[in-house]
């Protein structure tokens, strides 16, 4: 992949986090809830992976061929490997731990088409895997794409992946303060946001 490639499937990164940002946020919420009701989260979360399997796909499909293949020796891509089955365990333990219907929308879908009282988003999760880091998801996602980075192209989503990453969980931090407030500012003290090494939740 040539520098201008980089860029290009960078460019793709970054506007999808942007969209996936924005739309995220209070202001956007308040201007598109009137319209949708209860559906906000159900589309919010369809939009989201429609958006990202257009990133993933426009890369694959116009910049893959011209990455080039690493020589990893057998050990290096067990490794990988290992680390790529780890970080998906990761993500599906950690989707356990929510309410499925309500993290993905479909709880409020259903009450809006019943007319019935708008749905909560998730309560803060202090128990099970949230008990030693923060953000569950995106360890696993972390994971998942640099055990993904057996090629130029594997490298290069796993980067820019990554640069998207550590730009959303700023975001949702700070979502997350102004949600649950004190209790949120008390769990992010005494547990990590990524790396199990600092303790357990209070």
């Amino acid at each position: 992949m040539t520098a201008l490639d980089h860029l290009i499937y960078g460019i793709l990164w970054l506007g999808f986090g942007a969209v996936h940002s924005i739309l995220a946020g209070a202001p956007a919420k308040r201007r598109l809830a009137p319209l949708v009701g209860g559906k906000y989260r159900l589309l919010y979360n369809l939009f989201a992976a429609l958006h990202i399997a257009l990133v993933l796909y426009g890369g694959q499909a116009f910049l893959a061929e011209r990455a080039a293949a690493f020589a990893w020796p057998p050990e290096m891509a067990a490794i990988l490997s290992g680390v790529r089955w780890a970080g998906l365990a990761i993500l599906l333990g950690s989707l356990t731990q929510y309410d499925l219907g309500r993290f993905g929308g479909w709880t409020q879908f259903k009450a809006d088409l019943r007319h019935q009282p708008a749905v909560e988003d998730e309560p803060l999760h202090l128990g099970g895997i949230h008990r030693y880091v923060r953000h569950p998801l995106y360890a696993g996602a972390y994971l998942f794409l640099w055990g993904g980075a057996g090629d130029a192209f594997g490298l290069a989503t796993a980067i820019w992946g990554s640069v998207y990453l550590a730009i959303g969980t700023h975001f949702e931090e700070r979502r997350l303060l102004r949600l649950h407030g004190a209790a949120y500012a008390d769990y992010r003290a005494a547990v990590p946001a990524l790396l199990p090494w600092k303790g357990r939740a209070l």
